[in-house]
């Protein structure tokens, strides 16, 4: 009995888990603010991230290793070569850019229909939502079409990284899914 508490004991307060989460989404959607906000608590200036930016977070008992990767068009077609060995995908989504969100939904569904994807998580940031004319979380989940699909976890978190709010709830899920694996 005594080994079944310290195992119990050390799993929630002294082991972390180490998780790969792939954090992507289009230019400009927030993705390197988010990735800041969480690893230093503040907002950094950030420029396009060209390339990408990989930092460690540790939230709960859970270390993230967080690949940030550029969402510009000529980028995009780099994003299968982060694809292997990642357990969770954060989806940045400008809440308020109405013109590209289907270019967004395409983005994620060519993901997700990858091989080394099947398995992941998906967590979909709707970040910008403090913005005038941001989508709610249902319209964005319509838009990307998430209803659609089977067999995979999802959720959608509205967030706003400049403040910070959301971002804890989406990793809270996030947190819970990965532990009952």
């Amino acid at each position: 009995m005594g080994i079944l508490f310290s195992r119990l004991f050390y799993r929630l307060y002294i082991c972390k888990r180490d998780i790969r989460i792939l954090m992507v989404g289009l230019d400009a959607a927030g993705k390197t603010t988010i990735l800041y906000k969480l690893k230093l608590g503040e907002v950094v200036s950030t420029l396009p991230t060209i390339g990408f930016n990989v930092e460690r977070v540790d939230y709960k008992n859970i270390s993230f290793t967080v690949w940030d990767v550029g969402g510009q068009t000529k980028i995009r077609s780099l994003w299968k070569y982060y694809f292997q060995f990642t357990q969770a995908l954060i989806f940045v989504v400008d809440s308020s850019d109405h013109e590209r969100i289907e270019t967004a939904a395409e983005e994620l569904h060519m993901m997700l229909a990858e091989d080394e994807m099947r398995d992941a998580i998906l967590l979909v940031l709707a970040n910008k939502q403090d913005l005038p004319k941001a989508m709610s979380t249902q319209e964005l989940t319509d838009r990307l079409g998430l209803h659609k699909m089977r067999g995979r976890q999802w959720f959608v978190q509205g967030a706003c990284a400049v403040q910070g709010s959301g971002l804890y709830e989406g990793l809270d899920w996030l947190s819970d899914q990965l532990s009952k694996r």
